[in-house]
């Protein structure tokens, strides 16, 4: 199989005349690492069968420097030309990769985010005879400029919705698409989403977006369209699949957002909540599980939302393990800016159908075996500064957790928990998610379900990495902290 999509590939450089194959993967952080090979060690050498060696030292999370040689195996199924590179000297594709020891190693290395453990999920879901899907609603800004050299003072709005200088503050402030055109005085803060051209400005950008992702990466984009907050923030949807295979569409997403973006003089930005009281960005995460062609998580005869009890256990399990979860599924600091009250996000450990103020939600759009592939989970918690491949992966392995334990999930809250009041959340036994991405990597350190998923090597990397990024933010003196205190 493999040599016959190596040719496939290799057909593919040839007809469409590439010079240039970026050679991808993705670090601990899910950031894109890239080194530009001619397209020539692919057709003619042996690039794909042999890998392309690198420094494992300069890459977060990877390797010390005194075992620092490591190889890149490029996929050659996810090879595609990049369309927007259409001059000869610049015709380029793209290439996603697994990680490998270098002097001959045989499988993918423990570093690997992709190759190592969203591949050993895979395997662990077969092996109790389950596959996952999974389809990640990604949100994002994109905006005109943004230059955290300059901060104005802000007195524009509190959390109660009234000017008040109590709340004012210097800060960096994007300028979106909206605000430059003049036409975000129609889109008031939280009041953006769905909103149609004129008042949206990202429209021939989504478009453009989507169609590149369709045509050229082979993506089935389902919908897309503005999102809640009014600063260019834009969301487009794409058909579920299964964990490797969506983990590189997040990433080929990404790059296609950005590069598309900057084409048209824009910046986009997968931050989870780079504007100051409007909503954030997150990344919703649908998930279900199979056997062969039947959905297990679906149940004609339940009543509240044809659940299955497989699906109320695999629920049971990412609730169980929320908090621990949280740190791999919103992994920055800026990330629990955005699981704060009033915002949409979810900060409460509870389920329920139709609800979106549960941290799990069960859709239930539509009624009846036909659509019996659509009964899903949806956790709410993550945020698009993950990286895929181990979001995906935790999501999958602590669901599954769930269901091998048959951890049952409590009853379902159909109450807007925001509205609660702490006894009564009390009374429902309803848990909150960390506040601060400290108090998620803690609660990540005792989690043996999320150290087995990840590996001891990139636990420990993941953990230590975030650790400094937690104590960096503790040490920097913010402007707002200059404003609030400098008269004390």
């Amino acid at each position: 199989m493999k040599a016959e999509t190596v040719k496939k590939a290799i057909e593919t450089l040839e007809k469409n005349r590439i010079r240039w194959v970026h050679s991808t993967f993705a670090d601990i952080r899910g950031l894109m690492q890239d080194v530009v090979i001619p397209a020539r060690h692919y057709t003619e050498g042996d690039a794909f069968v042999s890998g392309i060696g690198f420094d494992g030292s300069s890459i977060r999370g990877f390797k010390t420097i005194e075992e620092s040689d490591m190889i890149l195996m490029p996929d050659p199924k996810t090879l595609t030309p990049i369309p927007w590179t259409t001059d000869e000297a610049q015709k380029s594709a793209i290439v996603i990769g697994d990680v490998y020891e270098a002097y001959g190693g045989q499988e993918p290395s423990e570093v690997c985010t992709r190759g190592y453990v969203a591949k050993r999920a895979v395997k662990a879901a077969e092996e109790m005879g389950y596959t996952g899907f999974f389809g990640p609603e990604l949100e994002y800004f994109v905006f005109s400029s943004i230059d955290p050299t300059k901060l104005v003072w802000d007195l524009w709005v509190s959390p109660k919705g009234g000017a008040g200088d109590s709340w004012g503050a210097p800060r960096v402030v994007p300028q979106s698409p909206e605000i430059e055109s003049g036409s975000n005085m129609a889109l008031r803060p939280k009041e953006a989403y769905f909103r149609p051209p004129p008042d949206d400005t990202t429209i021939e950008y989504r478009n453009e977006v989507a169609v590149i992702l369709e045509d050229s990466f082979g993506f089935n984009v389902e919908m897309h369209h503005h999102e809640v907050a009014t600063a260019g923030q834009i969301e487009i949807d794409f058909k579920y699949g299964e964990l490797v295979e969506t983990a590189d569409r997040i990433i080929y997403y990404k790059f296609v957002a950005k590069n598309i973006a900057k084409k048209h003089g824009m910046i986009a930005t997968f931050m989870p909540k780079p504007i100051y009281l409007d909503n954030a960005s997150g990344m919703h995460v649908h998930t279900s599980l199979w056997k062969g062609s039947e959905n297990a998580m679906y149940d004609e005869n339940d009543e509240y939302a044809e659940l299955s009890q497989t699906g109320r256990y695999f629920i049971g399990g990412l609730m169980e393990h929320a908090r621990a979860l949280v740190a791999v599924t919103c992994p920055t600091v800026n990330s629990y800016k955005r699981l704060v009250p009033g915002f949409e996000a979810p900060i409460y450990i509870m389920w329920s159908r139709r609800n979106r103020s549960a941290l799990v939600r069960v859709p239930v759009y539509f009624r009846g075996p036909k659509y019996a592939s659509q009964k899903r989970a949806e956790f709410r918690s993550a945020d698009p500064s993950c990286n895929p491949y181990l979001a995906l992966s935790c999501i999958l392995m602590a669901g599954l957790d769930g269901v091998k334990k048959k951890i049952d999930p409590g009853d379902p809250v159909d109450e807007d928990v925001y509205e609660l009041t702490p006894e009564r959340r009390r009374a429902l036994g309803i848990r909150e998610l960390p506040t601060t991405l400290k108090d998620a990597l803690d609660e990540m350190k005792s989690d043996e379900v999320i150290h087995r998923t990840l590996g001891s090597h990139i636990f420990d990397a993941f953990i230590e990495y975030k650790t400094n990024d937690w104590n960096q933010y503790c040490l920097y003196v913010t402007p707002w902290e200059i404003m609030k205190y400098l008269d004390y």
